[in-house]
């Protein structure tokens, strides 16, 4: 790997891909986990800055070779059944009351992390294939996240709470913070299963055909993209002005780029001509008058300036057009023995009646850490999260932590805030105080571990 794409050398990746494994619910948080946490956070960094250099290969051979994409599909789709069922337990705890949320937020991090990494990895055909039989419990992950982006955007709700990792770690009430930021990282993996779903299609002639039938007949996924599209969740407006979702941050839109496609609608528009224009998905696909109803919409949004950023939707538009026009045909039924995803239900079957139980197992075992604990812990993550590398992981500039504007001054004591002046961060340093000391004691530590190694 070239230097500038090395998170891990090579002997490193190949340790923390093999050592990745499937843990149990009850095990959530504990120091296995974190392990385990940590691992993933590492390759997803490292597949990143290899993916931004096209040396993706090293990483491909790995996951493929040690068969680990069903693992971390696994792992997915445990977490989020965890904060599904034993986080609402955790808030409703009366007498749960942590010196910290840091090791919660974590675990709800933890979903982040996998599918940030499965969207670097699923853009190539191996990764894809060798998800094997997990690849239909992901379409039905995906499919539950696009269900939720298109409710917020019917409902015009927003998550709007912008900080992703929460201010104030050791603050101990901060349990509504942390919901706020749960939901926050929601639409973030939200938008990110979109384009898991989109990688997905590209590549339909080579899915199984449980895939297919899952995607197209039991989830209806082409409609589903329309409303997104109709609805567009990335795309607001407040204040008279137009605001989207790009990058992990809402910007305003200047008038001049009102008309631009945006990653998110390329994404919905792809996952469309992959799933539309592919003649098995057309063999498949129930075309009936409900379909044809919805699909017909898109033909409001095929303007020339959207086929000049896409050129491909040409054919798109050439297949609405003739659909206007055809009957539609029974799609041609196969008789095949349909699989079905079975991930979701064994993890909540094996776990039914127990999320109390759980719960309480985590808060006395887990979520309560004493302070040598957490400090252990904020230890740990500042070594995760090399700052240098981080910034080779950001897109763009960095904000300012109390105005949002540019910024080009970081807190000198924990280097993790920026400001875009000296004032902002006079105002800010009451709400961002406890969370610098926390990291700074932490970078000292690791600075003060360092002098000692031999």
């Amino acid at each position: 790997m070239a230097e500038a794409a090395a998170v891990l050398l090579p002997g490193e990746a190949e340790a923390l891909v093999q050592a990745l494994r499937s843990g149990s619910l009850l095990n959530t948080g504990d120091h296995g986990w974190l392990r385990q946490h940590e691992a993933i956070e590492k390759l997803n960094m490292q597949a990143i800055l290899s993916a931004s250099a096209s040396q993706e290969q090293l990483l491909i051979e790995l996951l493929v070779n040690y068969a680990k994409i069903p693992t971390l599909i696994e792992e997915l789709i445990s977490v989020e059944i965890w904060k599904h069922k034993v986080f609402p337990v955790l808030c409703q705890l009366k007498d749960f009351k942590p010196k910290s949320t840091f090791p919660i937020y974590l675990v709800l991090h933890h979903e982040a992390s996998i599918v940030n990494l499965l969207e670097t990895m699923f853009f190539h055909k191996e990764i894809c294939e060798s998800a094997e039989d997990t690849i239909l419990d992901l379409i039905d992950y995906s499919y539950r996240k696009l269900t939720l982006l298109a409710a917020w955007s019917t409902n015009g709700e927003f998550p709007t709470h912008e900080k992703l990792l929460p201010e104030d770690l050791t603050n101990a009430s901060s349990m509504q913070e942390l919901q706020k930021q749960a939901e926050m990282m929601e639409f973030k993996i939200s938008l990110r299963a979109l384009s898991v779903l989109r990688f997905i299609t590209d590549q339909v002639d080579s899915l199984p055909l449980s895939a297919l039938t899952r995607m197209l007949n039991t989830h209806n996924v082409p409609c589903l993209l329309v409303e997104l599209l109709e609805h567009c969740p990335w795309s607001r407006r407040e204040a008279g002005k137009l605001k989207k979702f790009e990058n992990g941050v809402w910007h305003v839109v200047p008038p001049e780029d009102h008309v631009r496609m945006t990653k998110l609608d390329g994404q919905v528009w792809i996952a469309l001509y992959n799933l539309l224009l592919s003649p098995e998905c057309q063999r498949k696909y129930n075309l009936d008058g409900f379909n044809k109803s919805q699909l017909l919409k898109l033909r409001a949004f095929l303007t020339d300036v959207l086929i000049d950023q896409l050129p491909n939707l040409v054919e798109m538009q050439r297949f609405l057009s003739h659909l206007v026009v055809t009957e539609p045909v029974p799609p041609k039924k196969d008789l095949i023995l349909e699989q079905v995803p079975v991930i979701r239900d064994r993890i909540v079957r094996e776990n039914s009646g127990k999320w109390q139980a759980i719960a309480k197992h985590q808060v006395k075992h887990m979520f309560s850490p004493s302070e040598d604990e957490l400090k252990h812990l904020a230890c740990r993550w500042a070594q995760t999260y090399n700052l240098d590398m981080m910034e080779a992981l950001v897109p763009e500039k960095p904000k300012c932590g109390l105005c949002g504007s540019e910024a080009t001054k970081r807190c000198s004591r924990c280097q993790n805030e920026w400001y875009c002046k000296r004032e902002c961060q006079v105002q800010h340093w009451q709400k961002h105080k406890k969370a610098c000391n926390l990291m700074a004691d932490a970078l000292k530590k690791i600075k003060e571990d360092l002098k000692v190694q031999p």
